[in-house]
């Protein structure tokens, strides 16, 4: 028999194989069939079967964060559009995503000019979904042949690792199955920008001026130092200059958190006090990498004029921008500045990590003080965080947070390992979390570990199917209050007061699940805790399962307010 003709199909997946994709989460299609069939049997790349398309595309995103690229493929229309939200969520977040698809070929297309015939899943327009994604990723692009189509697929790849964001292609769905000539065996690689030299040289006399004057200089890490591979060079960075050093919540474990220089992840009022005071108190802030979304307008409106700022959108110092500083070059330049000055190493000394049950107890919502068995917020985190640091598990697990309260109070936990805390805490996406959880652990090789509100949780839960189809042993607490909790802080955080008086929002009141249930049905194993002995005894059962995911409906009052939020809900 002849060997099948190597195909365009071939030529991405052998593409996303030399870049270390071994995973591909995917939504089949009529028009995307010769993608999925050559993905069904191309060798060294698995097809993950998600249930919907978020599941798909939160999994994707999830899995670039870990990996360093992810591909998701989607069927034409109905898929791209109901993926949307989660392919915007990594533009805003820099997670390098491939969005594959297909569009109605050229057969189609002369029928619909000779008929007016509208082809299903097509809002008349066979362009709208590149159009659509031109919006969030850095290039959108259909093939209508495979003339050029393996340049235009290289040069597309190297987009998305160049700016670390997603990027779109679709074929006209008889291309994908047309012949291509075969790759070279080098994989690609990223664009390398440099600065001028007399930009770098004019911002980085700046910002050694500003620094040099500072008593209380301060470094403050964002998620672009770990998108982009400079982790190294800021640890090279803390060292050469002494600088104690936070990070914002979406850049949380940029490093390792068990640095003699890490006060904590600085995350405005949900923070503990002493990280709040060390960043208060500083006068020069050398912000590396950092996304500043509004969570942050109290820091950036107090120390605009003393921040030296580096990220990919090019340097600042004070009022002074350099636009076409690069950051890696910023951050060499600084480096070499600082071991050749003898002024420095500075002896900063960070605060002592909170021990447990710090800082877990002096966030916890005094109406429950009298209870010490009942859950909540802080109480869930007291206790396992201290199961995972007591059975040496950090080092072993990837935690996946959407926004909600649970998110907040997890920036205040210490000893995370570099990579293993996933957020969506600049889009701020509710639900992202439990979707995250498979890519996360095929990403990472870790096991997940999912911290969920139940109403996130109740917009993906058929992500717990897709665990348990391919035999994922993550972990999904839903922190059941039958509220959105964080949406009625944002309201009327009166409701939290004791008194039948103070009530939520019909808007903000979920339905009550049968979470036990559901999570069997989906193949997963099920628990219920509602007391701190009963989630004691839950961890250690879960340490123990290997080949299924893991539902805990963790029971906590529905007025429970944590510290974290309350801080936050009053400013």
């Amino acid at each position: 028999m002849a060997k099948p003709p190597f195909t365009v199909a071939d030529y991405l997946l052998t593409r996303l194989k030399q870049l270390d994709v071994t995973e591909v989460f995917q939504i089949p299609g009529d028009y995307v069939k010769h993608f999925t069939q050559a993905l069904e049997h191309f060798d060294g790349i698995e097809t993950i079967g998600a249930i919907n398309e978020l599941d798909a595309a939160y999994a994707a995103d999830a899995y670039a964060r870990t990996r360093g690229l992810a591909a998701v493929s989607l069927q034409f229309g109905v898929s791209t559009a109901s993926a949307l939200n989660a392919i915007a969520g990594a533009w805003v977040e820099r997670s390098p995503i491939v969005v594959i698809s297909a569009t109605p070929g050229a057969d189609m297309r002369n029928i619909t000019d000779m008929y007016d015939v509208l082809y299903h899943h097509s809002t008349g327009d066979l362009d709208a979904d590149r159009k659509i994604y031109e919006n969030v990723t850095v290039k959108a692009i259909t093939l209508s042949t495979n003339v050029g189509a393996a340049e235009q697929i290289d040069d597309l790849l190297i987009e998305a690792l160049t700016h670390q964001r997603p990027v779109y292609i679709a074929c006209y769905k008889e291309v994908w199955a047309q012949p291509c000539p075969p790759p070279s065996k080098l994989p690609l690689k990223p664009r390398v920008a440099r600065s001028p030299s007399l930009a770098l040289e004019n911002a980085v006399e700046a910002a050694w001026a500003q620094i040099a004057a500072a008593k209380n200089p301060l470094i403050f890490a964002g998620v672009e130092l770990l998108r982009f591979g400079l982790s190294d060079l800021l640890h090279k960075l803390i060292d050469a200059s002494g600088f104690l050093y936070t990070t914002t919540t979406l850049g949380k474990t940029v490093l390792d958190e068990a640095g003699k220089k890490f006060i904590g992840t600085y995350s405005d009022a949900a923070s503990i006090d002493a990280v709040r005071t060390i960043v208060t108190e500083s006068d020069c802030v050398l912000t590396l990498g950092t996304i500043i979304t509004d969570d942050y307008l109290v820091f950036i409106e107090s120390k605009y004029a003393q921040m030296v700022l580096a990220t990919t959108a090019g340097a600042r110092v004070g009022y002074f921008k350099y636009a076409d500083v690069t950051m890696r070059d910023f951050m060499e330049a600084l480096l070499a500045k600082f071991k050749s000055d003898k002024a420095y190493p500075i002896k900063a000394v960070a605060p002592p990590q909170p021990k447990y049950p710090q800082p877990w107890a002096a966030n916890d919502d005094p109406v429950y003080k009298d209870k010490p068995q009942l859950l909540t917020y802080n109480r869930f985190f007291q206790h396992s965080m201290k199961f995972l640091h007591d059975h040496d598990m950090l080092k072993d697990i990837v935690m996946t947070y959407g926004v909600s309260s649970s998110m907040y109070v997890a920036t205040n936990a210490y000893g995370l390992k570099q990579g293993s805390f996933v957020s969506s805490a600049a889009w701020q996406c509710i639900g992202f979390e439990t979707g995250a959880a498979a890519g996360a652990q095929l990403g990472s090789g870790k096991r997940a570990w999912t911290v969920a509100g139940d109403g996130g949780f109740m917009m993906v839960c058929q992500s717990l199917s897709t665990l348990a189809r391919n035999k994922l042993n993550a972990v999904i607490f839903v922190m059941s209050n039958q509220v959105y909790a964080i949406e009625q802080v944002y309201v009327d955080m009166s409701a939290f007061k004791p008194g039948p008086k103070n009530t939520f929002d019909a808007f903000d009141i979920l339905p009550d699940w049968d979470y036990l249930a559901l999570a069997r049905a989906f193949g997963a194993e099920a628990i219920r805790v509602e007391t701190v002995d009963q989630l004691n005894a839950a961890l250690a059962r879960i340490r123990k399962i290997k080949d299924r995911p893991v539902l805990v409906e963790v029971v906590i009052p529905q007025k429970d307010l944590p510290g974290q939020m309350y801080r936050l809900g009053s400013e």
